[in-house]
């Protein structure tokens, strides 16, 4: 009897830490879904780039396409960093007597890259199509329109997730990039976006 009582305790406190688990686990991703934990991921960061490259004067005062440089937003999974033929494309006429116009100048005519520091970084588990996003968004600002998102409008998109990039003198990660931010996101009746974990995760 004691042997019996004593093989049903055991399968009982087996029960008991399997749901124990499973509580916690629930309640872990309902509170990060939720944005009440936040695992933010390098929020403010801001790495120092080989060149100092500026936002607020390439897209603020310039008011710059974001596409013409990073070429990839509307088609590609990541939207690109310029290449050196993108810089030169301006730079071979404009400020050649700047020291770091002529550190680009040198990579260009060496053939070889600038290596910038990544800004915004997401966990390697974490998919994100960057093209995806921009069709959907810039949606909002051409609304039953067949005509292309302007320049305009997909720079509010972009700002949806980098912030006032046009007036950024260094570019730095403005929101968190947490789950919860993203789902709270997807969440919201006129985006109409999944929340499936199979959405972003792998």
């Amino acid at each position: 009897m004691n042997r019996r009582l004593s093989r049903q305790g055991k399968k009982m406190i087996a029960a008991s830490v399997f749901f124990f688990i499973f509580l916690s686990l629930a309640v872990f991703i309902f509170l990060i879904s939720t944005n009440k934990i936040r695992l933010a991921y390098n929020n403010n960061y801001k790495p120092d780039q080989p060149i100092p490259f500026s936002h607020s004067i390439h897209v603020g005062e310039y008011q710059m396409d974001c596409r013409y440089c990073h070429t990839a937003v509307e088609e590609g999974r990541h939207a690109g960093v310029p290449s050196l033929d993108i810089c030169m494309n301006c730079h071979l006429t404009v400020k050649p007597d700047s020291p770091w116009i002529q550190k680009l100048q040198e990579a260009y005519v060496n053939n070889k890259p600038v290596i910038w520091e990544k800004v915004h970084l997401l966990p390697d588990f974490v998919k994100f199509n960057h093209s995806l996003h921009i069709k959907a968004l810039s949606s909002r600002f051409v609304k039953g329109s067949s005509i292309p998102a302007s320049g305009d409008q997909v720079r509010k998109t972009c700002t949806t997730c980098h912030g006032k990039v046009e007036n950024m003198e260094i570019m730095y990660q403005h929101e968190s990039l947490s789950m919860g931010w993203c789902v709270q996101c997807h969440r919201k009746e006129e985006h109409q976006a999944p929340t499936n974990c199979t959405t972003c995760h792998y």
